[in-house]
Parts: structure tokens; C-alpha cells; sequence
């Protein structure tokens, strides 16, 4: 087995951290949201994909029904305690790989922030989706794919 080796005096650079050693850019909000929305839209597509794999017609929408109340409860409790732990940061957002610069008992919030506003904003595009996706199966006609068994 060969390995590569520096032959510098110098050490490796470690990347652009702060002098607590937080990665750098900070996280912003916007990036957040729309990281979120991203993976919400392709959590549709998935769901969409997925569903035609629960047979009975009253099983899909059961099945359907349950997931965007699901959604909708994320999207609310998400959004909301995300939003109030990022005011709460004063701008101090760290991203889940900075966990290891935590100090303190409520560092935490400085970490769970972005990723209760990532998860809100992915179930707050999800949760249409799978209504809309409940709807088209409700009002499927009886002879289609859609409709189930």
C-alpha cells in the first residue's frame, strides 16, 4: 500500500475557521430555507414514488392522511422554536459538524437551530405535497393505478 506524504515544513491549512474554531461562513438563513424547501421538494418525489407501494385504496389514504398531519406538525413546531432559538443565537449559528466547539449547557441551541428551521421548512413543502397527493387518490377513478386495490 502507498500513501502520499508532505514533504513541507509547514502543516496542512485547517480550513477557514474562527478562533473558537467554528467553520466559516456562519450558516444564513436564507441558505437554510431554501436547503430546506430543496429537500422538502424531493421528499414529494419520493412520496410520490412510495406510495403506490401500499396496496388498499382506504390503506393510501389512511396512509396519506397520517403523513401530512405529520408534516403539518413539524412544519409548525419547526419553524417556530427553530426561529425562536435563531433569534435567541444573536447570530451565533453553528452548523451540526461544530458540535465540538460547544461550550456551555446551552450551546446546544446554537447547533439545533438551522436544523429546526431545515426541518420545518422541508415539512412545510412536504406537508402540500402529500395533501394534494391525498387528494388525487381520493378522486381517483376506480379502474386506475392511483385508485389502489
Amino acid at each position: 500500500m502507498t500513501g502520499t506524504r508532505r514533504t513541507e515544513a509547514e502543516p496542512a491549512s485547517p480550513g477557514a475557521t474562527d478562533e473558537d474554531g467554528v467553520r466559516l461562513p456562519r450558516l444564513r438563513l436564507k441558505d437554510v430555507v431554501v436547503r430546506g424547501a430543496v429537500q422538502g421538494i424531493a421528499a414529494v418525489a419520493l412520496l410520490c414514488a412510495g406510495t403506490p407501494f401500499v396496496a388498499g385504496h382506504q390503506d393510501r389514504e389512511t396512509f396519506l392522511a397520517v403523513v401530512a398531519g405529520f408534516a403539518a406538525v413539524l412544519a409548525g413546531t419547526g419553524i417556530v422554536i427553530g426561529g425562536f432559538f435563531w433569534t435567541a443565537c444573536a447570530g451565533d449559528i453553528r452548523r451540526w459538524r461544530d458540535w465540538r466547539t460547544i461550550t456551555g449547557q446551552t450551546g446546544g441551541v446554537m447547533i439545533m437551530a438551522p436544523v429546526l428551521v431545515r426541518s420545518g421548512v422541508l415539512a412545510l413543502v412536504f406537508f402540500p405535497g402529500a395533501l394534494g397527493l391525498y387528494h388525487l387518490v381520493d378522486n381517483a377513478a376506480y379502474d386506475s393505478w392511483l385508485y389502489g386495490s
